[in-house]
């Protein structure tokens, strides 16, 4: 058999063939991986939601408000909260951040989605705001300022890590701006207004209407069953 010639042609088709059958492999591996990738991260998202908000038997579908994707939670017809997607650029890509907040907007529970901080430092933030140095559940931002004490907030920065810190609480501020868009101007003015428990039952009612679980009945389900 004739030795095929070192030639830059030759080299060029050579390596063009190996590069065709690289680029198939991988798009038959992204291909076989691409629907169970989608499904955990589905499920992620949909636990997360579970976890974040107080006790409900329904929750409606997404609506998206300031670009955000905001999930109400209903115990019985009476509205109880809302759990906010949030995102923001940290110091090593982004941070994306389910943040639960009560019917009054107070934060109730968070759980991080994806983050790609420094090993040790930025990533201490799946429980860091949950320790007892810079514990958020229980703050309402419409009272608190939640930003670092650097900057002059009420929350404790990360040891060695104030732009994933900073990165974090800027998802946590831009869901309740969310939330408050979608519910809080109208929860205040009712407060102020001296609206009557069965106004609010009706007003949560009403904001049901049409409304279809998302797309998982597993959160309902879940919740349910958990009672």
């Amino acid at each position: 058999m004739k030795k095929l010639e070192s030639t830059f042609v030759n080299m060029t088709v050579v390596l063009t063939l190996f590069a065709l059958v690289a680029a198939g492999a991988l798009g038959a591996v992204y291909s076989v991986t691409e629907e169970p990738i989608a499904m955990a991260q589905v499920a992620k998202q949909q636990e997360a939601i579970k976890v974040v908000l107080p006790d409900f038997t329904e929750l409606s579908e997404a609506d998206t408000v300031n670009g955000l994707a905001v999930y109400k939670a209903y115990n019985g017809g009476s509205f109880v909260g809302a759990a906010v997607e949030s995102q923001e650029t940290g110091f090593n890509g982004p941070i994306r951040v389910m943040v639960g907040f009560d019917a009054d907007g107070t934060i109730v529970n968070y759980s991080v989605l994806e983050q790609k901080e420094t090993p040790g430092l930025g990533t201490k933030m799946v429980d860091w705001f949950k320790g007892e140095k810079a514990d958020i559940r229980g703050m309402n931002p419409a009272d608190a300022n939640i930003a670092v004490t650097k900057d002059g907030g009420d929350v404790d920065a990360i040891t060695a890590a104030t732009i994933s810190s900073r990165a974090f609480l800027r998802c946590v501020n831009a869901a309740y701006a969310a939330f408050s868009e979608a519910n809080g101007a109208a929860a205040k003015s009712d407060a102020v207004s001296g609206a009557t428990a069965q106004t609010d039952s009706q007003a949560a009612a009403q904001d049901t209407i049409n409304v279809e679980p998302i797309d998982s009945a597993a959160v309902n389900a879940a919740a349910q069953s958990e009672k």
